[in-house]
């Protein structure tokens, strides 16, 4: 890589094959989820899953990259935790805290990787990318949020 241009196409591709990764994973978590309101948390992200990857797409036309074929390694490893857990032989109550700490390690990678995809993108003055890619990076922050908020509010608790 020779600049900061290079680099912002590694990172967009890098996010890109995150995102197609966690499209496989959410539903496995999903459906080993007991909670019904943390079931429906991986349900909705799902979807927006679905729509990140969709912007990944079209910021990738914007500059006139394909998204290419490459393999988020951390994703891929954070995954792989995520399907220890699922496996794991515990409680229902502590499965599910141990699936919100899971995910909730995937959303910080997510918005470490738009927050810094974002910057990118402003510095090199791509302000309609950049606007694409904070509204993801929102969502991350969300997704984040409400995990946390079932976790503290009551799932931890019933992991006792």
């Amino acid at each position: 890589m020779k600049n900061l241009e290079e680099l912002f196409h590694h990172q967009l591709k890098d996010l890109y094959s995150a995102e197609k990764q966690l499209l496989e994973a959410l539903p496995k978590m999903a459906k080993k989820a007991q909670d019904p309101k943390l079931k429906a948390a991986f349900e909705n992200h799902l979807a927006e899953t679905e729509e990140q990857k969709a912007r990944l797409e079209q910021v990738c036309e914007m500059i006139g990259i394909s998204p290419g074929r490459m393999k988020c390694k951390a994703m891929e490893g954070l995954i792989e935790e995520g399907e220890e857990m699922i496996h794991e032989d515990a409680e229902p109550e502590v499965k599910d805290a141990g699936l919100i700490a899971e995910a909730q390690r995937i959303e910080h990678y997510e918005i470490s990787g738009y927050g810094t995809a974002h910057h990118y993108a402003e510095r090199l003055g791509l302000t309609d990318v950049a606007k694409i890619l904070e509204e993801t990076l929102k969502e991350e922050q969300n997704a984040d949020t409400k995990l946390n908020k079932l976790a503290k509010g009551y799932i931890n608790q019933k992991a006792m």
